[in-house]
């Protein structure tokens, strides 16, 4: 730990020191993993791939829980900024060598593990997955696959640029619920979709909220500046770590970024979705006195109703409205729907409306139905998609089955050449979101996709591409 702290005390490596550093490390190594055996593309059928955690507990733990599940992958390292969080996992493989700081993790050990997995909050994606990316590491990345737009781009060209296998972790692109959407919609059930709504009941961690205004004590066990990395020097404070980050705009998404890639992925699925044209939006208000409303720039709203436009596809005959809701609102009932018959599950939700018909499924694209629901059995069409053995379980075993068969060798549910681009789409949706605090949010917003800006309202294309903290650099 000593020789730990000593070097986290040192300026963060610039992005040509780093490579170098790392290029350097990898000449003499302990534990050969099956990329050097071979060379890249080698396929041994007794190899188990040796992942890199960076991040070992909450949602990191149950991912490392999904791979050693496998029996197909070895937890070969831990990486956390907090000790306490990592206990359990540091417990549970105890072959695994730990780490605080990912960037000795690849720096050092980047020779001895052949994948990276990355589960820490969103402001930090893409820049562990980047790094690893370039050092020819296979990622999974959590959702949402980036903080900022012209991340979710740099990753999506770094993956066919190095040539890794990668997979965003909204585990219900692998259920047959999106890919049952898709073959009734391919075989005409419902007509032409012109319209989806998506809805959720989070946030389900505060928002709408000031900035706490006293610091608090760092604990001793986590790493303050390690886990702000490139987002804005600030001082620690109550009731941030470990979940409820995601309610700040310097380290979350909002609720649209923790569930649009779960709910919005059967839309693009099932009707070919790329880039959105436009965008608007509403958002909730918090008034702190009478006719005195909140002003809380840092933190996300406490709802939103956002409607994007895409362009046609060779899908649909016609632009796509969706409308995004959060906060528990949702759009009204369909009339085909029975008065008893739950709309959604779990307070989330997908709805398709189309020329001839409606179809709806739950959180993760989860028990999809033909509306009138009685239709659901009355339909048949011919499995023409096919499925993913364990569905979403079995989305973390397809990208391990994709790293060992190699780059190319096989398709799986949410690379990044699918991931990346619903990611920006998602996250360009928050872009309007934010105009409500610069006084645009009334407006409809028009995307430019080619050069990634709005194009009417120049004041918000600060968020498309944010500034890192000094020292943290791609």
């Amino acid at each position: 730990m000593a020789e730990e702290n000593e070097i986290e005390k040192k300026p963060s490596p610039s992005r040509r020191e780093f490579l170098k550093t790392s290029t350097i490390a990898a000449a003499g190594f302990m534990i050969v993993p099956r990329f050097v055996l071979g060379g890249k593309g080698f396929i041994a059928p007794s190899d188990r791939l040796l992942i890199a955690s960076v991040g070992a507990g909450g949602k990191g733990a149950d991912d490392i829980g999904h791979f050693s599940r496998t029996g197909k992958a070895e937890i070969a390292f831990l990486c956390d900024v907090d000790d306490v969080r990592a206990a359990d996992s540091v417990k549970k493989f105890p072959k695994a060598k730990y780490y605080k700081d990912w960037r000795q993790l690849l720096d050092k050990d980047s020779k001895n593990f052949d994948a990276v997995s990355v589960s820490t909050p969103d402001h930090t994606h893409a820049i562990v997955a980047y790094h690893a990316m370039q050092m020819g590491k296979h990622v999974y990345v959590q959702k949402p696959l980036t903080h900022d737009i012209a991340e979710a781009r740099m990753l999506t060209e770094a993956a066919k640029k190095y040539k890794v296998v990668t997979q965003m972790g909204n585990q219900g692109a692998s259920n047959d619920g999106t890919r049952q959407l898709a073959e009734w919609y391919d075989n005409d059930i419902i007509g032409d979709v012109h319209t989806v709504y998506c809805w959720t009941n989070r946030p389900v961690w505060p928002q709408g909220i000031p900035w706490p205004t006293t610091a608090a004590q760092i604990p001793s066990t986590l790493d303050w500046d390690l886990w702000l990395g490139t987002a804005p020097k600030k001082d620690f404070v109550d009731n941030l770590v470990p979940f409820n980050w995601r309610g700040w705009w310097d380290y979350g998404t909002g609720a649209l970024g923790d569930m649009g890639c779960h709910l919005v992925e059967a839309p693009f699925r099932v009707l070919g979705l790329q880039y959105a044209k436009d965008v608007q939006a509403s958002v909730g208000s918090v008034y702190i006195g009478e006719f005195k409303q909140g002003h809380f720039p840092e933190s996300c709203p406490p709802s939103s109703h956002i409607t994007l436009t895409f362009p046609k596809t060779k899908k649909t005959k016609g632009d796509v409205t969706l409308h995004w809701m959060d906060g528990g609102i949702q759009p009204e009932r369909p009339e085909e729907l029975g008065p008893n018959e739950r709309f959604g599950d779990d307070g989330n939700g997908t709805l398709f409306i189309g020329t001839k018909g409606k179809m709806m499924a739950s959180t993760y694209s989860s028990n999809p139905l033909l509306l009138p629901t009685s239709r659901t059995k009355e339909v048949t069409v011919k499995q023409t998609i096919a499925r993913v053995p364990g569905q979403s379980d079995g989305h973390y075993g397809q990208w391990i089955e994709g790293c060992l068969a190699g780059y190319g060798k096989t398709q799986l549910s949410s690379s990044f050449d699918v991931a990346g681009p619903l990611t920006e789409a998602l996250l360009m949706a928050n872009l309007a979101v934010r105009g409500h605090e610069l006084k645009g949010g009334h407006i409809k917003m028009v995307w430019d996709n080619d050069n990634m800006k709005i194009t009417n309202f120049d004041a918000v294309n600060q968020y498309v591409k944010r500034q890192y903290r000094e020292g943290w650099n791609v």
